[in-house]
């Protein structure tokens, strides 16, 4: 499992990507799966700094930054 912030984990094995969550697409992915029902967020009320695709058709949204998420994901390996 990997840790996502605010005591919160994903399935490692099921993440599709983890990008940075400043860009217009990760903006117009999150709306979308907000709109459809399939968002899970994982912020705590923080800012959002990454956007974790999921194999589900999820999009799980964090305040960890992308960079450390690749780090803990490599760790894990």
């Amino acid at each position: 499992m990997l840790k996502i912030g605010q005591g919160n984990s994903v399935n490692n094995r099921h993440i599709i990507s983890i990008v940075q969550a400043g860009n217009a697409p990760a903006k117009r992915m999150v709306n979308n799966a907000r709109e459809s029902g399939s968002l899970v967020d994982a912020t705590a009320g923080r800012k959002t700094r990454s956007v974790i695709v999921m194999n589900s058709q999820h999009i799980v949204i964090s305040s960890a930054a992308p960079e450390k998420l690749i780090e803990r994901m490599e760790e894990l390996r």
